[in-house]
C-alpha cells in the first residue's frame, strides 16, 4: 500500500453554510487536507481526529468480518507519533515512554520469534514421536522415538541400523514375535488403529473447541493481512488447539504437512503479543506489520530458511510491507531460527531435515530434464488446483460437507490401509523426502542405492556407488515410487481442505521429489548404458559420478511446489536454504520458472488465491491484471433498476429519523450531503460509529431526545429557543472520503483500491454524488469479466442529472450495495467457511 501524500493545494471542508468552499490558512501542526489531483481522483489526507473535541469510546473500531480503514489507521498512527514527539521533551518520564514506543516494534517481533521457534521445535519432536508410536514403542523410555531409542544400542548393525532390542513393534509386544504373517497383520492393524485415533482426536478438538484451527491458514492469513477482520482466527484458543491438532494430524499419516500451519501458529503468536503494546493493540494497520514479520518467522522455523521466510512474507502473504517491516521480519526470522537451532529437534545439529551434500556438478545437458520436471510441476499444479477446488466446492454444496468428522475418518482410513504395504508411503513424508534427496554413498543402506558392480564379469556384488547398473533393489524401489506417486496425487487432492490442520508444502514437495528421483535414475541409467552418445560422451565417462538422482528429486520438489503455489524467488531461496545446495540454484530457477509459466497457461491463480475466491473473502490480488476499458459509472451502485441512492443531510435530521434509517437498513455507511437541494458531498459516516455516538451521547449528555436535531457541521444550526439539545456528530464524520468522477477508468479505480486498501469509493459528477463503488462491486466486476470477453452490464448506468434535484427522490435512504460495502461493509455470516 502506497503511503498517503500530503503535498497539494489545501481546501477547507464544508462548513454547512452552503455550497461554496472557502480557503483556509494552513495550521502550523497536525493537519492534513482533501486534495484533488485534477484527474478526477480525490485522495485523502484529512485526519478524522483533527475535529474531535473529545474522543468517543468505540469509534474507529471494527466489527467482525469487516475490513479496516487503512487510511484512517495510518492517520491515527501519525497523530499518535506527533503527540509522543511533542511530549518527550517535557519530562524524563515522557522521554522514557517515547523510547518504549520506539522499541516496542523490536520487542514484539522478538517475542514472536522466540515463541514461534519454541512451538515449532515442540511440534517437530511431538510429531516424530507420535508418528513412530504407530509402529512400536521404546521399552527403555516411552518418550523416545524409534531413532532416539536405538542411538545408544550396541546391538544395531549397519545393514539393520533401525532395529535394536530396545525398540519393540506392536506385534512383538502383543504376540511375542517380530516376523511372520501374524506379526505383519498385527502391525498393520495397529498402524490403522493409531492413524484413525489421531485423526479422530484432531478433528474432534478442532470441531468442538476451535473451528478456525483447521486447514493451512495461509489463505486466511493473506486475507487478514489485506485488512480483513476475523475475530478469533489468531486468538489464544486457536493457537493452543492448532498446535495440538497439528501434531495429531501429521502423526495420523494423512497426506499433509505442518509447514503451512506453522505460519498460522506464528501469526497467532504475533497477534497475541501485539496486545501487550498499545502501539499495535489499538491500531489494526500497525498490527498487520507484526503479522507480516510473524509469517516470516513461521516459514523460517518450518523450513529452517530465515531469508526464504522474509521473501515468502514479501512475495506471497503480505499486503503492506514497508521497509521497517522488512528489517523486523528479518530479525523475527533470525530469532525463530536461533531458537529452533538451540532446541535441535532433528538431532542432526542443523536447522533443516533435508540437508544434503552433492559432490557432482550439474552439466548443461541436464537443463533439459530439469525443464521437463518444471513442465510436470506446472501441469501437476494446474491439475491439483482445479481438482481440489472442485472437490471443496462439492463439499460445500452437498450433505457430505456437513459431517467433517466422518470425512476425516474415512480419508484417514483409506490413507492408512493403502499406505502401510508400501514402505515409501508408510514412513513420514518428511523422511521420504529426505531419503529421495540423499545422494547415494557407501554409508547409505537405502533400497534406492542398491546398484550392481561388475567384478570379473559377474554382476552379483552389490555396491552403493552411483553410476553403475541398477540392481533389483533399485527397480523394485522405482515401482514402489510410481505407486507412491499415484497415491500421493490422489490423496492430497482429497486431504487438503479437511477440517484438520493441513499444509500443502510437504505433500507437493514429496510428489515432485518422487517424480524427480525416478527421472534422475532414468537419466543415470541412460548415461551408463549409452555413454558413447554425443550428449554424454564429453562429460560423462564410464565409471565416473556424473549424474546425481538426488538433485533431480530436489528440482522436482521445487517445481511441483512452485506449480501449486506459483511462488518463484522465495521458493528458490527456501529450497536452497532447505538443502544447502548453493551450486544448484540455476537448475532450481529454471524448473520453478518453467512450472510457473506452464501453470499460468491454465490459470494465473495459485492454490491460496483459489481458496480465497472459493471462500468469498474480500481480497484484491495485486498479481491480477485489469485490462478492460470500463468506467466507474458502469460499475458503481445503484444501477438503474436499483432503488435510488439517498443520503444523510448534514443538519436536517433528528435522532429519531437517523435511528429509523439505521434500523430499517442493513448497510454499514452513509454519505452525507449539504442539503437535499444541493446534493453536494460533505463526508461519509459509518453505521457503527453513528450508533456508538448516539448511545454515548444519551449516557453522558442530558437533554438528548428523539426530537433532537443531528448535525454534522462545525457549528450548530440556529434553532428555536424551545428546541431540545442538538446532537453534534461531526467528530465521527470522515471529511475526506475517496471520490472519483464517473468517467474515471476502472483500471485506475482498481489500482487505488489495491494500493491504498480502500473499503469504498464515492462516484461524483461536478461534486454531486452519483453512487458508490465498494470492494465487493470490484470483485464481482472482475469475476464478471472472467466469464465474458466484454463486460456484461446487467442494466445501464443511471444518467448524469442536469440538476441536483433529480438525483435523490427518496431522501434519507442509503443504498450502499446489496450485502456489504467493499472491505468495510462485508456481512459474512457463514463462519463454517473458515
Amino acid at each position: 500500500m502506497d503511503d498517503i501524500s500530503t503535498e497539494a493545494d489545501p481546501y477547507l471542508p464544508y462548513d454547512g453554510g452552503g455550497d461554496t468552499i472557502a480557503l483556509q490558512e494552513l495550521p502550523k501542526r497536525g493537519s492534513n487536507y482533501v486534495m484533488s489531483n485534477g484527474g478526477g481522483v480525490m485522495s485523502t489526507t484529512t485526519h478524522l481526529l483533527d475535529f474531535l473535541e473529545e474522543p468517543i469510546p468505540g469509534v474507529g473500531t471494527y466489527d467482525d468480518f469487516h475490513t479496516i480503514d487503512w487510511v484512517r489507521e495510518k492517520c491515527k498512527d501519525r497523530e499518535r507519533h506527533r503527540k509522543i514527539n511533542a511530549k518527550k521533551k517535557e519530562s524524563a518520564w515522557e522521554f522514557t515512554k517515547s523510547l518504549y514506543d520506539a522499541w516496542s516494534g523490536w520487542l514484539v517481533v522478538t517475542l514472536t520469534g522466540l515463541a514461534s521457534g519454541a512451538l515449532a521445535g515442540l511440534i517437530d519432536i511431538a510429531a516424530d514421536w507420535l508418528n513412530d508410536i504407530k509402529e512400536g514403542v521404546c521399552l527403555n523410555a516411552m518418550w523416545f522415538n524409534h531413532e532416539q531409542c536405538c542411538w545408544g544400542s550396541n546391538e544395531t548393525t549397519f545393514a539393520e541400523r533401525d532395529k535394536c532390542p530396545q525398540w519393540k513393534s506392536w506385534a512383538g509386544l502383543i504376540l511375542g514375535q517380530e516376523e511372520g504373517p501374524g506379526s505383519y497383520i498385527m502391525n498393520y492393524f495397529m498402524y490403522i488403529y493409531w492413524a484413525l485415533s489421531f485423526a479422530f482426536l484432531a478433528v474432534l478438538l478442532v470441531k468442538v473447541f476451535a473451528p478456525y484451527a483447521c486447514g493451512s491458514g495461509i489463505p486466511e492469513i493473506k486475507t487478514i493481512l489485506s485488512g480483513f477482520i476475523i475475530r478469533g482466527y489468531l486468538g489464544k484458543w486457536t493457537l493452543l488447539i492448532k498446535t495440538v491438532t497439528l501434531v495429531l494430524a501429521v502423526a495420523s499419516g494423512l497426506s499433509l504437512g505442518k509447514e503451512g500451519p506453522l505460519v498460522h501458529v506464528a501469526c497467532c503468536c504475533g497477534n497475541i503479543f501485539s496486545y501487550l503494546f498499545p502501539k499495535y493493540s489499538k491500531n489494526e494497520a500497525k498490527k498487520r506489520e507484526v503479522l507480516s514479520a510473524a509469517s516470516a518467522a513461521g516459514v523460517s522455523v518450518a523450513f529452517g530458511a530465515p531469508i526464504g521466510g522474509v521473501l515468502f512474507s514479501l512475495e506471497e502473504v503480505s499486503y503492506y510491507f514497508p521497509l521497517k517491516t522488512l528489517w523486523r521480519s528479518f530479525f523475527a526470522a533470525l530469532v525463530a531460527a536461533f531458537v529452533l537451532r538451540s532446541i535441535n529437534p532433528f538431532g542432526n545439529s542443523r536447522l533443516v531435515l533435508f540437508y544434503v551434500e552433492y559432490h557432482t556438478p550439474w552439466y548443461l545437458f541436464e537443463l533439459i530434464p530439469f525443464i521437463l520436471l518444471g513442465v510436470f510441476g506446472g501441469l501437476w499444479g494446474a491439475f491439483f488446483i482445479k481438482a481440489n477446488i472442485a472437490w471443496c466446492r462439492r463439499r460445500k454444496s452437498t450433505r457430505f460437507g456437513k459431517y467433517p468428522i466422518l470425512e476425516v475418518i474415512f480419508v484417514a482410513a483409506i490413507t492408512a490401509v493403502v499406505a502401510f504395504p508400501n514402505p515409501y508411503t508408510r514412513q513420514n513424508t518428511s523422511e521420504l523426502i529426505k531419503e529421495l534427496f540423499t545422494d547415494c554413498g557407501p554409508l547409505e543402506s537405502s533400497q534406492l542405492c542398491q546398484y550392481r558392480s561388475q567384478m570379473n564379469g559377474s554382476k552379483a556384488f552389490v555396491d552403493a556407488s552411483p553410476n553403475k547398473p541398477a540392481g533389483p533393489g533399485v527397480y523394485a524401489a522405482i515401482w514402489q515410487l510410481c505407486l507412491a506417486l499415484i497415491f500421493k496425487i490422489i490423496m492430497t487432492i482429497f486431504t487438503f481442505g479437511l477440517k484438520v490442520p493441513a499444509g500443502l508444502f510437504i505433500p507437493s514437495m514429496a510428489i515432485g521429489a518422487i517424480a524427480g528421483r525416478i527421472v534422475g535414475i532414468a537419466v543415470e541409467q541412460l548415461a551408463y548404458y549409452h555413454h558413447d552418445w554425443l550428449v554424454f560422451r564429453e562429460w560423462c565417462e564410464v565409471g565416473t559420478d556424473c549424474i546425481t538422482p538426488g538433485l533431480y528429486a530436489m528440482v522436482g520438489a521445487a517445481a511441483c511446489l512452485g506449480g501449486v503455489t506459483r511462488m518463484t524467488v522465495s521458493l528458490v531461496v527456501i529450497v536452497f536454504e532447505l538443502t544447502g545446495g548453493l551450486e544448484y540454484i540455476v537448475p532450481l530457477m529454471a524448473a520453478v520458472m518453467t512450472s510457473k509459466w506452464v501453470g499460468d497457461a491454465f490459470g494465473r491463480e495459485g492454490i491460496y488465491e483459489s481458496h480465497i475466491r472459493l471462500n468469498g473473502y474480500p481480497f484484491l490480488d495485486a498479481k491480477e491484471e485489469f485490462t478492460h476499458t470500463t468506467l466507474a459509472r458502469e460499475v458503481m451502485r445503484p444501477r438503474r433498476s436499483d432503488p435510488p441512492l439517498a443520503v444523510l443531510t448534514q443538519d436536517d435530521l433528528t435522532v429519531e429519523e437517523l435511528q429509523g434509517i439505521i434500523n430499517e437498513t442493513s448497510y454499514n455507511g452513509f454519505p452525507v450531503i449539504v442539503s437535499k437541494e444541493s446534493q453536494r458531498l460533505v463526508g461519509f459516516a459509518l453505521r457503527r460509529d453513528i450508533t456508538i455516538a448516539i448511545e454515548n451521547a444519551r449516557r453522558k449528555q442530558e437533554g438528548i431526545l428523539l426530537t433532537s436535531r443531528v448535525y454534522f457541521t462545525q457549528h450548530a444550526p440556529t434553532l428555536p429557543a424551545d428546541s431540545p439539545r442538538p446532537l453534534k456528530l461531526r467528530s465521527i464524520l470522515d471529511m475526506s472520503p475517496f471520490t472519483v468522477t464517473d468517467h474515471t477508468p476502472m483500471e485506475i479505480v482498481v489500482d487505488i483500491f489495491r494500493k491504498l486498501g480502500l473499503r469504498q469509493c464515492l462516484v461524483t459528477h461536478n461534486g454531486i454524488v452519483l453512487g458508490i463503488i465498494t470492494k465487493k462491486n470490484i470483485l464481482a466486476h472482475l469475476e464478471e469479466l472472467k466469464e465474458h470477453t466484454e463486460p456484461l452490464v446487467t442494466s445501464p448506468p443511471p444518467p448524469v442529472p442536469s440538476h441536483s434535484t433529480d438525483l435523490f427522490p427518496l431522501p434519507h435512504f442509503c443504498l450502499l450495495g446489496p450485502t456489504y460495502l467493499g472491505a468495510t461493509h462485508e456481512s459474512v455470516t457463514d463462519s463454517s467457511r473458515f
